[in-house]
């Protein structure tokens, strides 16, 4: 065995990795002979001086071959995924994954859980009683056939390597890394059997990609890398510049997607942006399955299965055969939440200019809605709810959020918490223009 110690201290020198050193250190990570410490000090060495595309892709083969591999060959229909980088607010997944599957594709989704300042779709669907993302081989397939969708974490036995680093990523300040984002997120995707993928890179203050140039890198890499595995994907750059749809906290994004899927009015709150990248994204999805014959097609049919109730039909079975409470997502006012509800309100007269997305995730994390450490549990019912996104006109009093805490959080922690909150969103005399939602497609 390549001693971990050789290969730390050559990419810290900044030397590229052959692959039979990557798949050396990986395989030290399998059976234990390098150790977490020595983990951490890889990724910091690769998060600050980058790896090619050659180590990039070996470290994505390394990643898959570390575990089992799901054949979906037997099952018909095209299996499509989607996969975003992570963002606030970010749900799509839960409306688009039965939205996908109503409109006839088969959608195997291997999620995680929320990284950084970023939620995770896993913590979102627990947030509904008796939901199992932990499925077997088996019953992840049997559901995947009969159902259309089947909405699962990563085991043990996949990608166990990413697992581990993922885990030690999201606590070491290196999230932030196009090689280790592209060898995560592709490794998962091989490996739970997605015969293509479309990938929603975010960019902006609530991405982890801050300005369109690194996400364009990312995306880039992103398909050149899925392309030497053989997989067919397409990237999308969409700007995470403000929350997606209103609602920032696990239970409240359920029950937004809940909202959308029912076609509900939804009052002084919107999700006019979600719906819309949920639709274009089911599009693509379409599109690079090859179940439609061109983006318009697949966009009209997306509209059609969301809006007849197809879509919520398939959530509503997905629920049911993974164990979820019906009860709950048909009164979603069971759906726990938070005691504490306060109001964050304008003090002055203008436009919703800017938001500071970044922190408004960070606010969920030190609500509980979060991890701040690998092993912290998630507290669905904290969140943020926000009656004003970018272009509003507010007056003094009007809300702009709703904020949702839990009973051990003190006074002063809430009074410092709406404090940092106002601060994230900038008022301005003119209004500014909206940045576009969908940036560029490769």
């Amino acid at each position: 065995m390549i001693s971990p110690v050789w290969i730390i201290e050559k990419k810290r020198d900044g030397k590229e990795l052959t692959g039979d050193e990557i798949r050396g250190f990986v395989q030290g990570l399998k059976t234990g002979d390098t150790t977490d410490y020595q983990a951490t000090a890889f990724l910091m060495a690769v998060y600050f001086n980058g790896m090619t595309l050659q180590e990039t892709v070996a470290l994505t083969e390394a990643m898959l071959n570390s575990g089992e591999r799901y054949k979906l060959s037997h099952i018909p229909g095209a299996k499509v995924d989607k996969h975003s980088t992570g963002g606030v607010g970010d749900k799509v997944s839960l409306i688009l994954a039965p939205l996908a599957a109503a409109c006839g594709l088969k959608v195997p989704m291997m999620s995680g859980r929320g990284l950084g300042h970023s939620g995770g779709t896993l913590d979102k669907l627990e947030a509904i009683a008796g939901f199992t993302v932990n499925l077997s081989q088996d019953r992840f397939e049997k559901i995947l056939a009969d159902t259309g969708v089947a909405m699962i974490g990563q085991s043990d036995k996949i990608a166990p390597i990413d697992k581990k680093l993922y885990a030690l990523r999201d606590v070491t300040g290196t999230v932030e890394c196009i090689p280790l984002i592209v060898a995560s997120i592709l490794s998962k995707k091989l490996a739970e059997g997605t015969e293509a993928l479309v990938l929603d890179v975010k960019t902006g203050s609530g991405a982890f990609m801050k300005t369109r140039d690194q996400a364009k890198k990312l995306a880039k890499t992103l398909i050149q890398v899925a392309r030497k595995m053989d997989l067919p994907s397409r990237a999308l750059v969409t700007n995470m510049g403000q929350p997606l749809g209103f609602a920032v906290g696990n239970s409240l994004e359920v029950l937004e997607s809940i909202q959308i899927l029912r076609n509900e009015k939804q009052g002084d709150l919107g999700s006019a942006d979600l719906k819309e990248l949920t639709i274009q994204l089911c599009a693509h999805m379409l599109d690079v399955g090859k179940a439609v014959k061109n983006l318009t097609e697949g966009r009209a049919l997306a509209r059609k299965k969301l809006a007849n109730g197809s879509a919520w039909k398939v959530f509503q079975e997905m629920v049911k055969i993974q164990g979820g409470s019906l009860e709950q997502i048909h009164d979603t006012s069971l759906l726990p939440l938070a005691p504490n509800v306060l109001q964050l309100k304008t003090k002055k007269r203008g436009y919703v200019n800017t938001m500071d997305t970044e922190v408004i995730g960070k606010i969920l994390v030190e609500l509980g809605g979060g991890r701040k450490k690998a092993s912290d549990k998630v507290d669905p019912g904290v969140g943020m709810l926000f009656h004003k996104k970018m272009g509003a006109r507010v007056q003094p009093g009007d809300t702009l959020v709703t904020l949702y805490a839990a009973d051990r959080t003190s006074t002063d922690e809430i009074e410092q918490i709406l404090d940092t909150l106002g601060g994230a969103i900038h008022i301005g005399e003119l209004r500014k223009p909206i940045p576009k939602l969908i940036l560029e497609v490769f």
